[in-house]
């Protein structure tokens, strides 16, 4: 069989152009859409995997920023407990201290009312055992008071302490002026004689007296000298009543105190 190498050149020139023609119109592009196509997916994982980071970073992101947010709030919390129960022990403190002070200022309150009940009282009994006494002594007078009290006073003298009696009698002998005798009444002759041989006796020497009434003594008789003084009358037993009277007003509210 003879081999037409015409048409085998043709054919194989015909099957190159065709291969050509092929590559340069069909497989060319499809190659191109197909690395395009690649590209294009690469460039969108690309994109997806760049989006996952930034997803995950801002996922840590928020969930740090939540964590601070807690330990904020939990600090917020703790402080917010302390200031409330250190408010609360400030107002107790403060309304302790109220009702200390409110306790305090009542009792001094009372311990004043109390107090000048006390004197309130004292006072008007002071005044009632004055007023009768002065009515008892103006009643008494005409059965010879003052010679009683006289003789009381000598007594008196008599009497006297070593001590009181040596003060006395230095300071009757250093005084520049007669030594005084006062009495409520205005004393007789006999009695104004008697007191002053008791003076003489009792400080061995003569003793220079002079004589006055006076009246606010509440019924008595002292000698004074030179700051010296010795005396005898009814207002020293009113004074030791009053004295007396006095503590057992104070007994009470002295007592008070204890029992609460």
């Amino acid at each position: 069989m003879l081999i037409d190498w015409f048409t085998v050149g043709a054919q194989l020139l015909n099957f190159l152009i065709l291969v050509w023609l092929l590559k340069r119109f069909l497989y060319q592009p499809i190659l191109d859409a197909i690395d395009a196509r690649e590209a294009r997916i690469a460039a969108k994982l690309a994109d997806a995997e760049a989006k996952k980071i930034e997803a995950k970073s801002e996922r840590d992101a928020f969930a740090h920023r939540n964590e601070e947010f807690d330990r904020q709030h939990a600090e917020r919390l703790s402080r917010a407990k302390e200031e409330v129960k250190a408010e609360h022990q400030r107002l107790m403190n403060e309304a302790r201290q109220a009702a200390d002070d409110m306790r305090v200022k009542r009792q001094d309150d009372l311990e004043r009312e109390q107090q000048a009940l006390n004197d309130e009282i004292t006072r008007l009994t002071r005044k009632e055992v004055f007023s009768i006494t002065r009515k008892t002594l103006g009643d008494l007078a005409e059965t010879g008071l003052e010679a009683r009290m006289g003789e009381v006073f000598m007594r008196r003298l008599r009497e006297m302490d070593a001590q009181t009696k040596e003060g006395l009698a230095a300071a009757l002998q250093n005084a520049a002026e007669p030594a005084i005798v006062r009495s409520t009444f205005e004393l007789p002759e006999s009695q104004r004689a008697a007191i002053q041989n008791a003076l003489n006796e009792t400080f061995s020497a003569e003793v220079h007296v002079r004589f006055e009434a006076a009246p606010d003594l509440v019924s008595g008789i002292e000698l004074s000298t030179n700051g010296q003084k010795v005396a005898w009358s009814i207002a020293d037993y009113l004074a030791t009543l009053e004295k007396q009277v006095g503590e057992l007003l104070k007994a009470p509210a002295r007592a008070e105190p204890e029992s609460s």
